[in-house]
Formats: C-alpha cells, sequence, structure tokens
C-alpha cells in the first residue's frame, strides 16, 4: 500500500509473478467498472464478496491498495503489509507519465485535474481522502509485520526486498 504513484501496484504484481500467486487490486473491488473508470464506488457488501469469491479462498495471493475502514474480513487472512512512500514531486511525475502512456498524449482534462489534486493532498494530515496521515494511523493498528520501503530505489529493488523480508506465503 502507499500512495498513488508510489509504485505499490507495479511491486504487488512483481512479487505475485515471484511467487506464482494471483494478483489483486483493492480498486478493482472498490470501483463500479465505468467509462471513464473510478467515478462509482462499489457497495461495501459486494466488494467484500467479490474479493472473498475471486482470490481471498486461494491459498496464497498479493493484494495492492488499502482498504481503510471497509476490509475488515478480507484484511483478516493478510500476513503482512509493505508500505511504500516517495518524495511527493517524483509520485506526481511518475502519475503524470503513467497516465500518458495510458492515453497516448500529455496527461490533461478536468478528471486528470481531479485527480491530481487528490494525489496531491496524500501528505496534508487534514486531507479526508487517502492520506499518508490515514495510512499511518491504520499500519499502527495493524497486528501483522509492516515493511516500510522507499520506492525511489525502483521496481527490481523493492521486490528483492520483499522477498528478502521473509514474508512469503505460508511463512
Amino acid at each position: 500500500m502507499g500512495a498513488s504513484g508510489a509504485g505499490t501496484t507495479t511491486l504487488a504484481r512483481a512479487v505475485a509473478d515471484a511467487w506464482s500467486v494471483p494478483h489483486a487490486d483493492a480498486d478493482d473491488y472498490f470501483w463500479l467498472p465505468t467509462d471513464p473508470p473510478y467515478r462509482e464506488p462499489r457497495p461495501v457488501e459486494r466488494r467484500l464478496s467479490l474479493m472473498e469469491e475471486v482470490f481471498a479462498p486461494r491459498a496464497a495471493w498479493v493484494l495492492s491498495g488499502a482498504m481503510i475502514g471497509w476490509g475488515g474480513r478480507v484484511l483478516a487472512s493478510v500476513d503482512a503489509v509493505v508500505f511504500l512512500t516517495l518524495e511527493p514531486e517524483e509520485r506526481l511525475r511518475r502519475l503524470e507519465a503513467r497516465e500518458t502512456r495510458r492515453r497516448g498524449e500529455p496527461a490533461r482534462g478536468a478528471g486528470w485535474e481531479a485527480f491530481r489534486e487528490y494525489a496531491r493532498r496524500y501528505e496534508d494530515p487534514g486531507f479526508p481522502g487517502r492520506s499518508r496521515h490515514r495510512h499511518e494511523e491504520w499500519l499502527a493498528g495493524l497486528e501483522v509485520p509492516v515493511l516500510r520501503l522507499d520506492s525511489a530505489s525502483g521496481p527490481d529493488a523493492l521486490r528483492d526486498a520483499v522477498l528478502s523480508w521473509g514474508a512469503e506465503p505460508g511463512r
């Protein structure tokens, strides 16, 4: 888990590939499929039901994203958490590059501007959305190990840090 642009999905996919287990992203369950995407949240009970049907019953899996305030039933199956941080300017640069790759042009438009502002406020402790403050509070209440990594070190180094940490499925 971590802020948008910190590399959580990239890392989760790499770890899942290394362990040969499925990867799921919390956003795929949180949001209803809409065009454009990320406009309408799925009801909480349906999110959890889908997660419990699709991946949670498996022996092992890797989940990217955060389920603060709604994922308790699935979180009960989590063995460990990796928390990625990244300097804000680099995060925003990565987000813009990602959107440019997705769209084939420089990121722009009202939807992009709103998302960028949302992502920019991550470090603001008073921000009611996904924020560092809310993540830190949630992490403090966990009873599972938490590995904290600075994602400036790049995807391969992050994957290797997780693999060497010893939090692999079944351990």
